[in-house]
């Protein structure tokens, strides 16, 4: 049997939830979790349960606005 794991605030996460998406909201999806600089499972968590995502600046959410604005352009 494998060893429980807590995350970085020390909660156990046992449940797993599933759905299904589009490859376009898909595509989505990872963009915005990237650009937050939040982790995918982080992102969807917090806007599933309506709270604010503050996106913490780093140089990976840097380099990711940084290929949206030139994708954009």
């Amino acid at each position: 049997m494998s060893a429980r794991n807590k995350d970085k605030k020390n909660r156990w996460r046992s449940k797993t939830v599933g759905f299904r998406m589009s490859p376009e909201e898909a595509g989505q999806l990872d963009i915005l979790a990237r650009l937050s600089g939040l982790s995918k499972q982080d992102y969807i968590i917090s806007k599933v349960l309506d709270k604010e995502v503050v996106i913490k600046p780093n140089p990976r959410v840097y380099k990711a606005l940084k290929n949206e604005l030139q994708a954009v352009c």
